[in-house]
Parts: structure tokens; C-alpha cells; sequence
């Protein structure tokens, strides 16, 4: 093996570039970028010396080391000179002995395949349970929750990695959290966490704080109303929590998401948790398509650290996910809950991806009612639309996660979870196909 210099002494690359390499030909990535994790201690003189040796240069910081709780190095973003092939790119880079692994930018898309009106006309069945009216037994029995006045999560956060989503909607504005730690339109990063007026979250793929762009915002939109849709208020949908607070890491834009952005909107919602000591419980994952990265998984890594859980999206290729993993879903993190999509009639989706040992539960997912913005008369303005997918199943679960931690004050992510994969309902049409065998049941929550 050819080594391209370094500290003697450093321990051989610990990344899955096998995994990752494998992938290359049929998963889309960022031509002519790669990541690269660099051991502890690496000066910036060496590292510069590395990606020179390759005629690459080093293009952003992603994670600081001197940041890190598990006490590894910097992780970069490269960009490689014109006609240096990224597989190449990375098996010279993970010969040297500076360099941990490296791995390719990957490009992640989102999976999509009361006295409310959508709750009362029948429907939003997702939310209902078999001894509501409405009643549907496949839903999530949130209203059997609602009945026991089980809405408020109001001292809970949640953050939503997606696309941005529309805080001013009329069935969102009331549940919009904002930065404790900063003060709107002063032009300041007034928390220090390197972000300026990051009030409502920051937008990763935009490099600035609007994170909502308007009506191609549409799928974290309605991921936002399932989680958190104001209930009780005589408009468009309910959410499991009535009241909630929400804010938003955007990476996903018109052309998908990239790995790099995907790990600094995770870090965004473990420094925020850690920062300002909230009660942010969970993240929802509605996204995948990238291949297996060292770089992602340390960030949901850090954010189990702290305690917060990463509800993810199966994916919706209608394939087996054990047998051929669907990241980040299929990442073995213990805060991970993978979620599977179900139809009103309770059998499987046909598009969803299933897995006995790598999905946790089945939730609603087909035929979902939730917020979206609209545009009439050259406007944007408040609209509710229907959606199916893996995507609109998982905020059912994040719902879930916020609901028991409100009404079990200091349960740790550990308990939360088993709390959503114990109280399930056994369904036949998940037996074998996912962990519980079970779909979600929140009554009892």
C-alpha cells in the first residue's frame, strides 16, 4: 500500500470506504467533492499537505475536533482538481496517516412517494384511533390521547431536518419555536454558535437563516403540521401535539441534500439542545437515498450523546432494507427509530422499504393530510394538501416521541423510545417486516 505521508503512528483508516465505494456508480453524489476525517492533533500544516498531494483543496470546516464529545479530529469538505476519479480520490486519501476515512458527498432526497376540518370530515385518519369519531384502528389513536387531554407539548422541542417549512401557516405559526439564545434582525450571531439570526433555524443549503423559501417548501411544511399542527382551533389539521415547539434545519433544496449540509444540520440541533439546555427531545428524518457515511453517522452519534432521538424515514423503494440498507435508516445508532408506512386499511405500503431487524415500528403513511404553502393571486398563503411516503409516516412517530415526553418529564431518549416500540399494536401486515411487528399506538401516551 502506497502511503502519502503523515504522523507515524496513526491507526489505519477506521471509515466503511468499502460500503461507501460500493455505492458510487448507482447513488448520486456531489462530483468532485469528498469528506475527509483527519485524526486528532493533525496540524493545519499537515492537513494542507494532504489533500496538496492530491491537488485538492480544502473547501470548509464541517466539524470542528476541538467541538467534539467523542474526541475526534476535523472533518473537512475537499474539493478534488478536474479529472481525479472520487474513488481514487479516496483510497489515496485513507492511505494517509493523517486521514481517518473519506468518503463521498452523498445527495439525499425527501421520501415521498379536533374540531379540525380535516379531523372531523374524516380525513385525517393517521391521527385517528379505533375508539374514535372518526375512528379508524390503523391510525396512530392520537385522538384517543386527545380524549384523555393529552395535546400539550408545549415545553418540548423537536427539530425537523428537511427542506425549510412555513412557521407563519395558520395551523404552524402558534408552534414556531424560536433561538432561545438570539435576538431577531440585529445582525448578530448573539449565542455564538456561527450562525447570524438564526431565529427560526438556519438554512443549510442556502447558507443564510430563511428557512422557509417559499411554496417548494412544501414537503417540511407538511412534515411540520403532522408533528405539530395547532389542534383545537377550528382550521386544516391537527398534529399529535397541539402545542409544540418547532424549528427547522434546512439542507434539502430543488436539487436534494448533501451529506456535508445533512451532518451540520444534525450537529445545528445537538449544539442548540447543549447551548441553551431545551428540551429538545428528537429530530425527524424524512429523507435518504445516500450512501453509507462515517461522517453522518458520527453526527447522529453525538446527538444520541445528548440525548436526543433520530426518527428516520425507511424509504420507499419497496425493498428489504436488511438485506440492502437505505441510510440513514439502517445506520445501527441506538437513538435511531425507523419508521415504515402503512395504508388506512393496515397493510404495508407497497412503496414502503421493510426490514425485521432494521425497522423499528409502522405508523400512517399513506393518504396523509397536512399543512402546505400555497401560491394564489401571487401570494403565499396557508393551504393543506395529501401526501404518501415513508416521509409522512416518520413525523407520526416524532409526534409520538414529543407527546411521552411531556407527560413523562425527564424520560431519557432511551425510554422514550421504548415507550413508542412497547406500547405498539401487533399488525399482521408488519409481522417479519419490521422489529415490533407493530404499528404505532399513542393512546396510552
Amino acid at each position: 500500500m502506497v502511503l502519502w505521508g503523515g504522523v507515524v503512528g496513526q491507526a489505519q483508516a477506521q471509515g466503511r470506504s468499502d460500503l461507501a465505494l460500493a455505492a458510487l456508480a448507482t447513488t448520486p453524489h456531489m462530483p468532485g467533492e469528498v469528506l475527509v476525517q483527519f485524526y486528532p492533533h493533525v496540524t493545519e500544516r499537515a492537513k494542507n499537505d494532504v489533500v496538496a498531494r492530491i491537488g485538492a483543496q480544502r473547501e470548509e470546516l464541517l466539524v470542528a475536533g476541538a467541538w467534539r464529545s467523542d474526541f475526534k479530529g476535523d472533518l473537512e469538505l475537499v474539493k478534488l482538481p478536474p479529472g481525479l476519479a472520487i474513488a481514487d480520490a479516496v483510497r489515496h486519501l485513507e492511505s494517509d496517516l493523517d486521514v481517518e476515512f473519506a468518503e463521498p458527498n452523498w445527495i439525499y432526497f425527501p421520501s415521498v412517494s379536533s374540531n379540525d376540518p380535516y379531523y372531523t370530515n374524516g380525513s385525517l385518519w393517521g391521527m385517528y384511533g379505533d375508539a374514535t369519531s372518526p375512528a379508524n384502528q390503523y391510525g396512530s389513536q392520537a385522538g384517543e390521547a386527545w380524549a384523555n387531554n393529552h395535546t400539550n407539548c408545549g415545553t418540548v422541542w423537536v427539530g425537523i431536518i428537511d427542506e425549510g417549512y412555513m412557521y407563519t401557516h395558520e395551523d404552524l405559526a402558534a408552534n414556531a419555536g424560536t433561538n432561545p439564545g438570539e435576538i431577531a434582525g440585529n445582525r448578530k450571531d448573539d449565542d455564538g454558535n456561527g450562525y447570524v439570526d438564526d431565529v427560526y433555524g438556519w438554512d443549510f443549503d442556502g447558507a443564510d437563516n430563511s428557512v422557509f423559501d417559499g411554496t417548494s417548501d412544501d414537503h417540511g411544511t407538511h412534515v411540520a403540521g403532522t408533528i405539530g399542527g395547532v389542534g383545537g382551533n377550528g382550521k386544516g389539521v391537527a398534529g399529535v401535539c397541539w402545542s409544540i415547539k418547532l424549528m427547522d434545519a434546512k439542507f434539502l433544496g430543488k436539487r436534494g441534500g448533501t451529506t456535508a449540509n445533512a451532518i451540520k444540520a444534525v450537529d445545528y440541533f445537538t449544539d442548540l439542545k447543549l447551548r441553551h439546555g431545551i428540551n429538545l427531545v428528537a429530530t425527524n428524518n424524512s429523507w435518504g437515498g445516500g450512501g453509507f457515511s462515517q461522517g453522518l453517522q458520527d453526527a447522529i452519534e453525538r446527538a444520541n450523546q445528548a440525548g436526543i432521538l433520530f426518527i428516520a424515514a425507511a424509504g420507499n423503494d419497496g425493498r428489504n432494507i436488511d438485506a440492502s440498507p437505505s441510510y440513514p435508516a439502517s445506520y445501527p445508532n441506538s437513538n435511531i427509530i425507523a419508521v415504515a408506512a402503512l395504508a388506512s386499511n393496515g397493510t404495508l405500503a407497497s412503496y414502503s422499504n421493510w426490514g425485521a431487524t432494521s425497522v423499528d415500528i409502522g405508523a400512517p403513511g399513506s393518504g396523509i393530510y397536512s399543512t402546505v404553502p400555497k401560491s394564489s393571486k401571487g401570494k403565499i398563503v396557508s393551504g393543506y394538501a395529501s401526501y404518501s411516503g415513508t416521509s409522512m409516516a416518520t413525523p407520526h412517530v416524532t409526534g409520538a416521541a414529543a407527546l411521552y415526553a411531556a407527560y413523562h418529564p425527564g424520560a431519557s431518549a432511551a425510554q422514550i423510545k421504548d415507550a413508542i416500540l412497547n406500547f405498539g399494536i401487533a399488525t399482521s401486515s408488519l409481522a417479519g417486516k419490521c422489529l415490533t411487528g407493530d404499528r404505532l399506538n399513542v393512546s396510552g401516551f
